[in-house]
């Protein structure tokens, strides 16, 4: 079934997608997509694997600096990955850039160089989840795959008037998300819902009178569309708290260490520090009259509250940092850093 009663949702939603569908990098057009250009699944995938966890306008600038630099997953792969991990950078949740790597370079030595193109092969590449292996076959490759973001999980709550909180009600979304899904465009398709989502049936005041789904949606009939989706209390965020060390040398040669491949912020450059903890021992990287910095830094993970305390002192000449990195002023670039250390730094530059 691909309606609601005799309203066919896939075809009004395809109708409204054809005049306001929005313009991004790594989407072909409608009326290109009917002229016969195929979307690239390098773009497509590098898109989408941005577009988690981060809006559509902070990802723009990252996608267009991304495929100038990179413009093939050959290139991407076989990018060195302080290069990458540096580009990466401000974009958050870390895991994805390494992840990135090692499924362009997976997509380059086992599939020579071409996307896979159906969900279950998608799925098999490193970092590859569902959500992601659907969008890539149904944009992509014009699989009828349903994709299932937040953005249309919200629309078939409401189409549906489904009351069952999220993450619970998953299952039961993604059922009606795919009676809707249609044989014909469904790449145009996924990304029409995406689009209804995002500009129309927002999170807060949705905007039901221009809606091309206004009229089967049961809960603009039932008045309860500001209400849902619902979802289940999240827990408080923890806090917990560091220890950075800065250290510089006389010619303004700095020392950081590479933190483990495994866990937070894995294989990224940063200072040397503590571990995260309620209470964490002071752990400088070597003896020295280390001076606490006025103020603290402060940042937020998925699951928890962050809080540093910086300190600093001179990097001895002679220092052989072991474990550690020692990097003149002509290497460092600040964009190396993930967020958290660059704050460090922007607190260490403002003393």
């Amino acid at each position: 079934m691909r309606d609601t009663g005799e309203f066919d949702v896939s075809s009004e939603l395809l109708d409204w997608y054809d005049r306001h569908a929005r313009k991004m990098p790594w989407r072909v057009s409608p009326v290109d997509r009917a002229a016969g250009v195929r979307p690239d699944p390098y773009r497509v995938w590098l898109s989408e694997v941005m577009l988690q966890q981060t809006t559509v306008a902070a990802v723009r600038d990252y996608f267009m600096r991304f495929t100038t630099r990179w413009p093939t997953v050959q290139a991407l792969a076989a990018a060195p990955d302080d290069q990458v991990m540096g580009e990466w950078a401000g974009l958050g949740y870390y895991a994805r850039a390494r992840n990135l790597l090692k499924c362009a370079r997976a997509v380059a030595e086992d599939h020579d160089g071409i996307f896979p193109d159906t969900y279950d092969t998608l799925l098999a590449l490193p970092g590859i989840g569902p959500y992601t292996a659907a969008a890539i076959s149904a944009i992509a490759f014009d699989r009828p795959e349903t994709v299932l973001d937040g953005n249309v999980e919200r629309v078939m709550a409401r189409l549906y008037n489904i009351h069952d909180p999220l993450p619970g009600s998953k299952p039961a979304l993604k059922n009606k998300a795919a009676t809707l899904t249609p044989d014909v465009r469904p790449g145009d398709y996924a990304q029409a819902v995406m689009d209804l989502g995002a500009t129309i049936c927002t999170p807060k005041s949705p905007t039901c009178g221009i809606c091309p789904l206004r009229d089967p949606c049961l809960s603009r009939k039932a008045g309860t569309q500001a209400d849902l989706p619902r979802k289940t209390p999240k827990k408080p965020k923890p806090t917990r708290y560091g220890h950075v060390y800065i250290a510089q040398r006389n010619d303004a040669a700095l020392l950081l260490e590479r933190r483990p491949d495994k866990g937070l912020l894995g294989g990224m450059l940063g200072w040397p520090g503590s571990d995260w903890s309620d209470a964490p021992a002071e752990t400088p990287p070597f003896p020295a009259d280390w001076q606490a910095l006025p103020g603290e830094v402060r940042h937020t993970f998925t699951h928890f509250h962050l809080i540093l305390r910086i300190w600093t002192a001179p990097l001895p000449e002679d220092l052989a940092p072991n474990d550690l990195i020692i990097m003149d002023k002509h290497t460092f670039r600040p964009k190396v850093l993930p967020t958290v250390m660059r704050k460090a730094l922007d607190l260490w530059l403002g003393q």
